[in-house]
């Protein structure tokens, strides 16, 4: 894995490049930085500082995004596919249309985000607080939510996911599937 200056990402990425795969830009600090369509598969941004950036259309795919912080960042149909952001920090973040399968989510703080249209398939929740995420039209298909709290979260259809009595539903009680 390359290590890389955020002075010299942000330099190259002006320059036009995109292609940032394997790299190692752990603890970061890119607040609101504007790197749309960047590539950033498999690389380490762990506890990265990363509010309200513009990453739409990124490539994140097997990134390392533990304890990174995206709140109000701008994730529209990105790919974090497999990505690990257990512990991370997506409050208000805009993730509509993303990436997350088989994502690792444990323990992330998504209250009020955006997954309108999101694919979750896979990914894994345990312990996730998505209160007042919008989950409009979201695959939540064979994810794990084991002790997630969606307390007030809209347009949850979890049928198809692994919940148990210590999730707790929209309506703020533990859920009564086991």
């Amino acid at each position: 894995m390359r290590e890389l200056s955020v002075q010299n990402l942000l330099e190259r990425y002006a320059s036009g490049e995109r292609n940032f795969n394997q790299v190692n830009l752990s603890n970061a600090d890119l607040f609101e930085a504007k790197l749309p369509e960047i590539n950033f598969a498999g690389s380490n941004l762990t506890q990265a500082y990363l509010p309200y950036a513009n990453l739409q259309n990124a490539n994140l795919a097997r990134s390392q995004l533990q304890a990174s912080e995206l709140s109000d960042a701008q994730l529209y149909q990105s790919n974090l596919s497999e990505a690990n952001l257990s512990g991370a920090n997506l409050s208000r973040t805009n993730l509509r249309y993303a990436n997350l399968t088989g994502a690792n989510l444990t323990s992330a703080n998504l209250q009020g985000a955006d997954l309108f249209g999101a694919d979750l398939s896979n990914a894994n929740l345990t312990g996730a607080n998505l209160t007042k995420a919008n989950l409009a039209q979201a695959n939540l298909t064979s994810s794990r939510l084991v002790g997630a709290n969606l307390f007030r979260a809209r347009n949850v259809e979890l049928s198809d996911a692994e919940i148990d009595s210590s999730t707790i539903g929209t309506d703020g009680y533990p859920s009564d599937r086991d």
